[in-house]
């Protein structure tokens, strides 16, 4: 099994002179952290039926508006999942759709009723905010909505609820997360926290091998003072790819500003990444990947 890591340093605060990698983010200790993100994904994958099918990352909730003046509370409510139906809504039109992604290639999934797509709304809802009042949904009809997945940009079938009072509609994807991979972060350790640092997203250009990974880290080149330059390695499995990013600091100690930018790191795969998908390795879990 190959692993693909990428480990990156902030390049804030006040920099020491090079010195050996602290046990926490040791390039071997970060290689046995991704080999086990890579295990879980796997059986993740093995859990599903061996066939990753669409894995959405992100939210799987959206709305089409804007929410006006007298409903600002309502953003919130949403975050919450504090949403109910004022009445029955309806079932599936159809048993199947259709999830199409930008760069080509299609899936079929299950489409659930709107009441049960609607109940996973409410669970996914962080249901912390007591101040605010449930937003009322009045019926259903089944759209489409975008999507982001380890696969690229995707439309897909979704729910459209309209909302007692607003203009907004309020969609939710139309196939059950449990039909899909679902991957479990390890347990916190306080005492044994992950090391590396997580990637946000992930671009794949050529034919497949060529993978930037983008993420937070120094502003600046390591060219002067506070500055940083990023690599990254790439250890593989059949299912996913990690991504390791290594900080190349300027040397010195430097009194530097907190202060982070948008930087990337790119490495080549030993195989297209294909259908597999791209973790970050501090939790395993996946990103999103834009294929290009």
């Amino acid at each position: 099994m190959l692993v693909g890591v990428v480990v990156l340093g902030g390049g804030c605060g006040a920099r020491p002179a090079p010195a050996p990698a602290p046990v926490g983010d040791s390039p071997e200790r970060l290689r046995q952290q991704a080999r086990d993100a890579l295990d879980r994904y796997d059986r993740a994958v093995a859990a599903a039926g061996g066939s990753q099918g669409v894995v959405v990352v992100g939210e799987r909730t959206g709305q089409v508006g804007t929410w006006e003046d007298d409903n600002v509370m309502f953003k919130a409510a949403l975050s919450a999942g504090k949403v109910t139906a004022t009445g029955p809504l309806p079932a599936a039109p159809r048993a199947e759709g259709e999830v199409t992604w930008d760069g080509g290639g299609s899936r079929t999934v299950a489409i659930v009723a709107a009441a049960e797509a609607l109940a996973e709304l409410v669970g996914d809802g962080a249901g912390d905010c007591p101040q605010c009042a449930p937003i009322e949904v009045t019926g259903a009809r089944l759209g489409t909505a975008r999507i982001r997945t380890t696969r690229g940009p995707a439309t897909a079938p979704a729910w459209e609820f309209t909302v007692r009072g607003s203009a907004v509609v309020v969609t939710r994807v139309a196939f059950a997360a449990s039909s899909g991979v679902q991957v479990e972060p390890p347990p916190w350790d306080a005492n044994h926290p992950p090391g590396g640092l997580s990637i946000d997203t992930a671009t794949v250009t050529g034919p497949g091998t060529t993978l930037t990974a983008q993420f937070v880290g120094a502003p600046r080149p390591a060219t002067g003072p506070c500055g940083v330059d990023y690599t990254a390695e790439a250890v593989e499995s059949a299912n996913a790819v990690v991504v390791i990013v290594v900080e190349h600091p300027f040397p010195g100690e430097h009194a530097c500003n907190a202060l982070g930018g948008q930087r990337t790191a790119t490495v080549q795969l030993a195989a297209p990444l294909g259908e597999r998908a791209v973790l970050e390795v501090k939790q395993g879990t996946p990103v999103p990947v834009t294929v290009e």
